[in-house]
Parts: C-alpha cells; sequence; structure tokens
C-alpha cells in the first residue's frame, strides 16, 4: 500500500500559494441565503445546470447570470457605486485582477430565558487574485470572539464539545462561561486548462444535493483540506474528491493527539433531458492508523474514473462505504422537485421483511423548490422532508464514522430522526424577507444504551438488533421558526444590514424547552452557519 506524509495537504497548498498568486475566483463561496438570488435562472430547464454540486463554478454561472443584472446600481457617483456595488478594494490590469472585501459580523442578540444578551464579533479578509479565466487562488480569515447567553452555548456544550458548529475548535473567553474566542481560515487553488476540467486544491467545504440539507454531503461540519477534480462534458458533471478528516471526540483539548482519517467521494451527475437529472453518490472513509499501524492516504481509492464498491471489496476492507442517488425533475419554467437517497448498510431480506435489523441503515430526501410563486415576482417557496434510520452514519470502529471536527458530515441532527423544512422567501430590490420553519422528531440515546443516535459510538453496541424503529429511546422535538429581515447593502460581498426573531421549543415531547430570541446586526453573508437543529 502507498502512503505519503500527513502532513501533505497542508505543504502542498501552502507551496501552491506562494508560488500561484494570480487568480479571480472561479466558485463562489458556498452560501444558503437569498442574497445568491441566481438559483431561480439555474434551474431554468434551457440551462440544464447541475445544481447538485456546489459551489458552484462562478465561470459557468456568469454566462447565465450576472450579479450586475441581479443587483443593478443606476448611479455613476465614484463613492455610491464603491459602497453599493463594487469590491472593497479591485484593482485589474490586463489578465490580471485582485479583490479584497472585508468580511465582519457585528451582532447583538437576547434570549428570553438568559439575563445578558449576546453578541458576535467577527472580523477577517477575503483575498482573490485571477489570472484569466484559468488560475485562481483566493484565500480568507476572520477572528471570532462571541458570548452566546442563548441556546447556542448549549449545543456547543452538549452536542460538538466546545467546537464552534462549522467553524472550528474554540477557546474560553473573557472568563465567562458562554464566552469562546475562534478563528476561521478558508483557502483554495484552482485552475481551469479547459471548459472540460476544473482541479482544485484547498481547505473549504463542499456540499452535494438540491436541498437545504444533504444526507449525502454538506456544508455541516469545520472546513477539511481537500483535492478535487470536476469534469464537464455532453450532459455529465462528474466530481472527484478526497478529504482529510479529523476525529475529535473524547481527544479536546490535545490537538496533537487527534485522529486523522480520509474521504475519497465520487459523484456523477447527468442531465438525461432538459427536465430529468440523475445522480450516483459513492464514499469511504478510513482511518489514518488501523490496527496494523500507521496506513495514511490509500491510493487504491485513487483512481478518479471507477467507482468505489470494487475496490474496497477486493482489498478485503474494513471502511465505511456509503453508496446513494440523487435527482431533480424540473416542471414548468419554475419548479422542481427534488431527492437523496443513500445506504450506509443494508441486507434485502432484512429490508423485505421489515424486521428493524439494526444495520439496516438508509436516509432519504423529498423536497420541492418553486420560483415566483402564486406568480409574485421573487417570492419562493422551498419544503422538504429529511428521513434516517437509527445507526445510519456510524460504523464499528468509531473513527471511521460518517464525521468530522465533531460534527456530522451529513444532516446536523446525525441520526434517528425525521425533519421537515419549510422556507418562504421574497425580495424587492434589495430589501429580503425570510421565513423558515423546522419541525423534527428524534431519538436520543438513554440509559447509557446505543439507540442508534450517536454517531460516535460502534454500531456494534447497539441495544437491541432487531425491532429497531424511528425515534427509539428517548423522543425529542424540535420546532424552530426563525424571521428574518435584512437589506443588501453591497452585493459584491454580501454585506447586508438585518434584523430577526427566533422561536424555539426543544427537547422531550411532553416538555420541551421554550426559547424566545430577537437579533440584528450588520453582517458579511459568505457562511452557511447552521443552528436550526
Amino acid at each position: 500500500m502507498i502512503t505519503y506524509p500527513k502532513s501533505f495537504f497542508t505543504l502542498f497548498l501552502a507551496a501552491v500559494l506562494s508560488q500561484s498568486l494570480k487568480a479571480q475566483a472561479p466558485h463562489n463561496t458556498l452560501i444558503n441565503n437569498p442574497y445568491q438570488n441566481i438559483d431561480r435562472y439555474l434551474y431554468q430547464k434551457e440551462y440544464r445546470f447541475h445544481t447538485g454540486v456546489k459551489p458552484y463554478l462562478s465561470h459557468q454561472t456568469d454566462t447565465i447570470v450576472s450579479r450586475d443584472t441581479l443587483y443593478p446600481l443606476n448611479s455613476d457617483n465614484k463613492f455610491a457605486r464603491w459602497v453599493f456595488k463594487k469590491h472593497f478594494i479591485d484593482f485589474e490590469k490586463n489578465d490580471v485582477k485582485l479583490t479584497i472585501d472585508p468580511i465582519i459580523n457585528f451582532e447583538l442578540a437576547r434570549d428570553n430565558d438568559y439575563d445578558d444578551y449576546s453578541w458576535i464579533n467577527t472580523r477577517g479578509a477575503n483575498v482573490t487574485i485571477s489570472l484569466g479565466k484559468q488560475i485562481a487562488v483566493g484565500t480568507l480569515f476572520t477572528e471570532n470572539q462571541s458570548i452566546f447567553n442563548d441556546f447556542r452555548t448549549l449545543q456547543i456544550q452538549q452536542l460538538t464539545q466546545r467546537v464552534i458548529p462549522g467553524q472550528g475548535i474554540a477557546k474560553p473567553y473573557d472568563d465567562n462561561p458562554n464566552g469562546y474566542d475562534y478563528y476561521f481560515s478558508e483557502a483554495y487553488v484552482s485552475y481551469s486548462p479547459s471548459k472540460y476540467f476544473t482541479f482544485q486544491l484547498g481547505s473549504g467545504k463542499n456540499f452535494f444535493g438540491d436541498g437545504y440539507r444533504s444526507l449525502i454531503l454538506s456544508d455541516n461540519s469545520f472546513n477539511y483540506p481537500y483535492v478535487k477534480i470536476t469534469t464537464d462534458f455532453w450532459r455529465i458533471k462528474y466530481v472527484n474528491l478526497w478529504a482529510q478528516f479529523q476525529h475529535l471526540r473524547g481527544r479536546l483539548p490535545d490537538i496533537a493527539a487527534n485522529t486523522k482519517k480520509w474521504g475519497a467521494f465520487q459523484y456523477l451527475s447527468y442531465n438525461v433531458t432538459s427536465w430529468l437529472n440523475i445522480s450516483l453518490f459513492e464514499s469511504v472513509i478510513w482511518q489514518d492508523r488501523d490496527s496494523l499501524g500507521y496506513r495514511g492516504f490509500d491510493f487504491q481509492y485513487a483512481n478518479p474514473v471507477i467507482y468505489l464498491r470494487p475496490v474496497e471489496w477486493s482489498v478485503g476492507s474494513p471502511d465505511n462505504m456509503m453508496v446513494g442517488a440523487a435527482g431533480k425533475i424540473t416542471l414548468f419554467k419554475n419548479t422542481a422537485l427534488y431527492g437523496q437517497i443513500a445506504f450506509d448498510e443494508f441486507k434485502i431480506d432484512e429490508l423485505r421483511n421489515q424486521t428493524g435489523w439494526y444495520a439496516n441503515k438508509w436516509a432519504i430526501q423529498a423536497g420541492i423548490k418553486t420560483f415566483d410563486i402564486f406568480r409574485i415576482k421573487h417570492l419562493d417557496f422551498q419544503t422538504e422532508i429529511n428521513l434516517a434510520r437509527p445507526f445510519m452514519y456510524s460504523h464499528t470502529f468509531p473513527v471511521n464514522n460518517y464525521a468530522h471536527y465533531n460534527q456530522p458530515l451529513a444532516h446536523p441532527l446525525g441520526a434517528n430522526f425525521a425533519e421537515s423544512v419549510t422556507i418562504l422567501r421574497y425580495n424587492f430590490n434589495r430589501f429580503f424577507i425570510e421565513i423558515k420553519n423546522i419541525y423534527a422528531r428524534h431519538g436520543s440515546d438513554t440509559a447509557g444504551l446505543n439507540y442508534g443516535n450517536d454517531l460516535f459510538l460502534p454500531y456494534s453496541t447497539y441495544a437491541q438488533e432487531y425491532n429497531n424503529r424511528f425515534f427509539q429511546a428517548k423522543e425529542k422535538i424540535l420546532k424552530h421558526v426563525e424571521v428574518t429581515v435584512s437589506y443588501l447593502i453591497n452585493p459584491a460581498y454580501n454585506l447586508n444590514l438585518y434584523a430577526g426573531y427566533l422561536l424555539r421549543n426543544h427537547g422531550d415531547v411532553d416538555n420541551p424547552t421554550k426559547q424566545q430570541m430577537i437579533l440584528f446586526g450588520l453582517r458579511t453573508s459568505i457562511f452557511n452557519h447552521y443552528w436550526d437543529y
């Protein structure tokens, strides 16, 4: 077995960054809010766009719709264009372009269950440099201090164990038990030698699917180093992704002792017709060290042409394999049905007999997106359901689970849940309103027994082999309603003023904790921060 040093990604990334400072970002930052108002165009049948692969490549989306088209500014005043339209620093000469934008989030919030305010203080910068349409380098970093006198502290302490969801490990701040000090960074190098291939090396996140959630790979967890090859030809987009993850559970705060693991992913998206997309997915997770010693990156999973399952079988692998499929049906002009299904393990006989066998592990999603609903321009509606069986995404060896930095790589609720997500969005010029409603029921392991909710327990320690069902053990409920009103100041880096109201019930079915929170602030919306679980 061929391996290479664990620091390969870090050294290679640093070397490329030092040699390739010549780029405009060819892909957009992952974002799931109304300011990326391009989906209404990408989902139109005539473009046959592969909407299930994110981040989108901007040199592909720009041929369909541009930011200037979405948010025009009818002013020749230089100061007004700098404030409301242009990048903070924008330099262009010949084929070289440099942009520098601030990253900020100054938020103040109040939860009715706490005596003190919550706040976030984020400062940082986003830098992109481009040379023509082929080479791109981007990097961003933020420094953050937060005090969460609200439900977010409970999530950090109980669910992610001092990891800020999606943003990394926090240090204590200001001797406050609810105070956190943390850093966040991201970087990539991208090379597109032709319209058929894009090669990327970086540290960041990826997302497969058309939904608000993804059951196969989402941007829920923290950044990770990755290499990605994207191939576009005919009606096909084929993504090969290799990444390095960390298993932190039970090892904080000693980062040096954390257990590394690796992942290989393949996503094949095929536009069968202008209205039908079918996609296939496969992944494998393996630990950096096993009982035989150091293993490192397994080059048997490096072949970008073949699917992974035959390789895994051929080497008698104990690795964590998952397969799945996704699809999209575009109806009329403004409506799309979408879905996903994923299998971690299963036996046909056990499925057919409905025995509730613990290792029948599957997840499914079904949803609909529609734009300009009721023929009201810019009134958009989305709703989806997500289900995951007990023990889904877990493994005999916890290091091999489908997680990174104490968070699931797919759905933030992990396993053993059913959830509905409904979102209504409306915008007029640069004013936006978003109403989000989430309802979920999930089981919680109890009495020290493993009923399939905790991804970080080996599923071989199951409490019962048969008769496993949704929400088993201690059933809990989540009702999360969020209303946000915002004004987009500058679409070049999504600078916006916002105010919001949040109503949340979570806990035991008979006696959930009820919370209300109001918040407002000024931010640049270039990340997805999920607190709605």
